[in-house]
């Protein structure tokens, strides 16, 4: 590996957070946001990356318009990450080929990187989750992040994922969503019954990362308890 940012993940992986040990004049571009601490020789700038169609691009698909680029001035510097749920980080390195990652889960990559979407048309739209996949492409470091723990699963043929825990997957990956069982009506009563629905099938040669949370019960439970407006 070329261009390798030396890094650290602490507190894995209930409250997981970035540590980048920038060489000198090293730079990193940050999710908007999501520095937490740095050394005072670490400068820092606002950017759209790509430029403001790719910015736009990034904000479908649940990011910010905006990257942060950390650049250690001079001599080396510690910068601290955390994303915004808390979770688990994972790091991939990229060499040529393209990562999908869900959602909100980029947090940090080599300028090297590019940082565009993918529009999933109906998949996205039968899944429940978001329409859009963040794509990740290039050569260098990569870091993502979900809610709860990461699992890694290599995959070899055929995988089925409920939409809500699926984090990112390599692009060597085809997938379908599709109902648990099929579309028969028995299929269907199961799937309602029993919690489970709507599941993405991967098929093909790579590697998948799972979370061991979904964020959406968490927000449905949580939502009869928001503050709302009396008349």
């Amino acid at each position: 590996m070329t261009n390798q940012i030396d890094y650290t993940i602490e507190h894995s992986p209930s409250y997981a957070s970035l540590r980048l040990d920038l060489k000198k004049n090293e730079t990193v571009f940050v999710e908007s946001g999501a520095m937490a601490a740095m050394d005072s020789c670490i400068k820092m700038k606002s950017k759209v990356q790509g430029g403001l169609m790719k910015g736009i691009g990034r904000m479908l698909g649940g990011e910010s318009l905006f990257v942060s680029e950390f650049t250690a001035e001079g001599k080396p510097g510690q910068l601290f990450v955390s994303p915004g749920v808390p979770g688990d980080i994972q790091h991939y390195y990229l060499d040529g080929n393209s990562l999908m990652v869900q959602s909100s889960g980029f947090v940090a990559s080599s300028p090297s990187v590019t940082i565009d979407t993918k529009f999933q048309g109906v998949k996205g739209f039968f899944s429940g989750e978001s329409l859009f996949l963040i794509k990740a492409s290039g050569s260098g470091n990569f870091w993502f992040s979900s809610y709860g723990a990461i699992v890694e699963i290599p995959v070899d043929g055929d995988y089925v994922v409920d939409t809500g825990y699926i984090v990112a997957f390599e692009d060597t990956l085809n997938y379908n969503v599709e109902m648990m069982g099929g579309l028969s009506f028995k299929s269907l009563r199961t799937g309602i019954l029993g919690g489970e629905g709507l599941v993405c099938r991967f098929r093909g040669q790579g590697r998948l990362w799972v979370q061991s949370r979904n964020l959406f019960p968490l927000l449905n439970f949580l939502n009869p308890f928001r503050p709302v407006k009396n008349d």
